[in-house]
């Protein structure tokens, strides 16, 4: 995994309107906004888990809350 990831002209330009919300956004907006982009991204991550563990039976059994 030493190659960088291409990214696509959509995922570039993605990224341009991004950095143009972000630079209109006060300090605060800004902080509130990171908060909530990383709890997402640990939710996103916590749902691939998931679906590895399920498509490869690893699952354990019914686990409680």
């Amino acid at each position: 995994m030493n190659q960088p990831v291409e990214l696509s002209l959509e995922q570039q330009f993605s990224i341009r309107s991004f950095e143009t919300q972000v630079q209109n956004m006060s300090r605060e907006q800004a902080q509130d906004f990171l908060v909530k982009l990383y709890e997402q991204m640990i939710v996103r991550e916590n749902m691939y888990k998931q679906f590895l563990r399920h498509q490869w039976g690893l699952e354990a059994g019914p686990q409680m809350p």
